[in-house]
């Protein structure tokens, strides 16, 4: 199974690299991927948006021959989402890490410090507590230094979904920071930001007890379970 892996905000490709091994070893092919405008510190961001961030990563996917596992981690989770309503036949199951699926009009993260046409990596003070675990002042400072400037309208722009097909395509929830236990209390109390995973009919959830970035704190663990679901046949939910 080709297996295409998109970062959160402020990381590349490259930020997958401790994760793909296990990837491979499970027999999938990775394809890690750096958006648009975060090809480096200096590049050009004024014209990223979030629908060119999805229309890139569409086109990527139609250079495969056959449907593809989508991975999104943190704000890169609604992004395969986009991807996978634009293309809901092409897309065998979307893993969400630490993330999870935006109702149509949902923005990723309006309340970040801005700077100009980008969002830079803030200060960890403005992390929550929960974020941080097992992200050590040694791996806070290696994120740092490879960390890009988000473009600003990957993080404000409404996320436009338009096929109701996208309910059908299997899912993964990896949850890090919150465990599955938490989650399906949320979904039973209606709560909001649940309210496009509730509508999916295909989920199956997997627990890595770790902060926001597991591909740091856990990669191969993280890895491992990549692998194991993107071999989940669709109805499997154990």
């Amino acid at each position: 199974m080709d297996v295409i892996l998109i970062p959160g905000f402020w990381l590349d490709g490259d930020s997958w690299s401790a994760v793909v091994p296990a990837i491979e070893a499970a027999g999938h092919r990775a394809h890690p991927v750096t958006r648009p405008g975060l090809e480096s510190v200096d590049a050009d961001r004024s014209g990223v948006t979030l629908a060119s961030t999805i229309a890139s990563i569409v086109d990527l996917v139609d250079g495969f021959d056959v449907p593809v596992v989508l991975v999104g981690h943190s704000g890169g989770g609604p992004i395969a989402q986009g991807v996978a309503d634009a293309r809901p036949d092409r897309v065998a199951r979307l893993i969400f890490v630490d993330s999870g699926p935006l109702v149509d009009g949902g923005v990723i993260n309006d309340e970040l410090p801005v700077v100009g046409d980008a969002v830079p990596l803030p200060d960890w003070s403005l992390f929550l507590d929960d974020d941080l675990v097992d992200l050590d002042e040694g791996l806070r400072a290696e994120f740092a230094a490879r960390a890009i400037p988000e473009p600003l309208h990957v993080a404000i722009d409404p996320l436009v979904l338009r096929d109701a097909r996208r309910f059908d395509v299997p899912a993964t929830v990896i949850a890090c920071e919150f465990p599955t236990s938490q989650l399906l209390e949320w979904l039973e109390a209606g709560v909001p930001f649940t309210a496009e995973l509730a509508n999916l009919r295909d989920v199956a959830y997997r627990d890595l007890p770790t902060g926001h970035w597991p591909q740091f704190t856990r990669p191969a663990e993280l890895g491992a379970i990549i692998g194991e679901e993107a071999s989940r046949p669709a109805g499997v939910q154990a």
